[in-house]
């Protein structure tokens, strides 16, 4: 009889496949921000491009901060089994926008030409999350079940 089921290692290699994409969406920001930066540079000058830049810098940290702090958040409740205080989450997810909030004004006031620039790189996670897209999809189109 024939099942319908993949193997287990197809499985396996799935799970292992898309376990992997944040670190692939790191990767592809480390990788596009330097390179949009260039562009910006080329393009629009140096007042555009550091704001680009610090743009990014202010979203690859965002990113970096949530994915750790959900990473601990679920480890706790896993290992414990016991709720955690609501307190102390919003606490920490508050005052990562307000540092965030806190560096953008400071570059705002700083060098209001490169607002933006700003703005454009707080989307650098959304250009990453497009090429991990694509990247699925070539590997979904490309790989022989």
């Amino acid at each position: 009889m024939i099942s319908n089921q993949p193997a287990p290692t197809d499985s396996a290699e799935s799970d292992a496949f898309y376990a992997n994409a944040l670190d692939r969406i790191r990767n592809f920001m480390l990788a596009l921000g330097p390179l949009f930066t260039l562009a910006a540079l080329l393009k629009y000058g140096r007042w555009s491009a550091l704001g680009f830049l610090l743009g990014c810098v202010i979203s690859y940290l965002n990113f970096h901060w949530l994915k750790s702090g959900v990473n601990h958040l679920a480890d706790r409740v896993t290992n414990t089994g016991k709720r955690q205080s609501g307190t102390g989450i919003i606490a920490r997810f508050l005052l990562r926008y307000v540092l965030l909030g806190a560096a953008a004004y400071a570059i705002l006031t700083s060098f209001p030409a490169s607002l933006r620039g700003l703005f454009a790189g707080l989307f650098l996670p959304v250009g990453a999350i497009a090429c991990e897209a694509g990247y699925e999809l070539y590997v979904g189109i490309t790989r022989e079940f």
